[in-house]
């Protein structure tokens, strides 16, 4: 298909591409920066052993391993499997300064990180459940 490209590692396709791809649901909110409302999604309170991928291109960016129970209502984790899975930007939306967390891959917007976790890194990536799909351990590829 002629609208996918790959650029420096990333891979970018047209709106229309990921349109096809992707639900609705799935498509604002990885692709439109948009936000599921808390306690709805998928994963939130899953605690299937598995890898969290990128809903857009299937990179590995969460482990369940580093999956906790924040409270608040969406998948919170404590790191990233790998430091270049993910990447971060300065969101000044909603008239609020937060640390937007983007896959390195894709640009999918996954969610934002905040600075309330746990130990080991302090750090909670706050993930929206539709940016990601949960390839369970046990499952084959």
């Amino acid at each position: 298909m002629g609208d996918t490209t790959e650029k420096g590692g990333t891979t970018e396709k047209s709106d229309a591409e990921w349109q096809t791809r992707l639900t609705p649901e799935q498509y604002r909110i990885a692709r439109k920066k948009g936000t599921e409302r808390a306690f709805t999604g998928q994963y939130w309170d899953t605690k299937t052993p598995g890898t969290y991928v990128c809903v857009c291109c299937g990179e590995p960016l969460f482990g369940s391993d580093t999956k906790f129970e924040s409270g608040s209502g969406w998948p919170s984790f404590y790191q990233p499997m790998d430091k270049g899975a993910v990447k971060t930007a300065d969101d000044s939306s909603f008239f609020m300064h937060r640390t937007e967390v983007l896959c390195a891959k894709c640009n999918a917007h996954l969610g934002h990180v905040f600075p309330d976790g746990p130990k080991p890194t302090g750090l909670r990536y706050c993930i929206n459940s539709a940016s990601l799909k949960l390839m369970p351990k046990d499952e084959k590829k």
